[in-house]
C-alpha cells in the first residue's frame, strides 16, 4: 500500500502563488506516475497535471499550462505543484494521485483563491 498526504493550501489573492506538497509512503517503490487533481464546489474531479517518475516528463491541463508546474523530489518521495498567478476559477479541494490508474488518492488541500 501506498500513503499521500498533501499540504500547503490556503487562502490567497488572485496573482498569488501557492506550493503544494505530497509526501508519500510505503510501497512508493510501485508507483511509476504522480499526479494532481482538482474539485470544485459542485463539479467533477478534473486533471491538472502528472509527472513520469523515472523520465521527468510532465502534461498539464490546458487551465493551467504556463502557470502551475508538477516537480518531484525523490529523496523526500515527495511531488510538488507550485501554482502562480492563481486565478479565482483555480479555487477547488485539490488532490495528490499515485500509481497505474491512479491506483492511490490523498486526502486533499482546499486552495481558495480571492478575487
Amino acid at each position: 500500500q501506498v500513503q499521500l498526504i498533501e499540504s500547503g493550501g490556503g487562502l490567497v489573492q488572485a496573482g498569488g502563488s501557492l506550493r503544494l506538497s505530497c509526501a508519500a509512503s510505503g510501497r512508493t517503490w510501485s508507483i511509476d506516475t504522480m499526479g494532481w487533481f482538482r474539485q470544485a464546489p459542485g463539479k467533477g474531479r478534473e486533471f491538472v497535471a502528472r509527472i513520469t517518475l523515472n523520465t521527468g516528463n510532465t502534461d498539464y491541463a490546458e487551465a493551467v499550462k504556463g502557470r502551475f508546474t508538477i516537480s518531484t523530489d525523490s529523496a523526500k518521495n515527495t511531488v510538488y505543484l507550485q501554482m502562480n498567478s492563481l486565478k479565482p476559477e483555480d479555487t477547488a479541494n485539490y488532490y495528490c494521485a499515485g500509481g497505474i490508474t491512479w491506483r492511490y488518492w490523498g486526502q486533499g488541500t482546499q486552495v481558495t483563491v480571492s478575487s
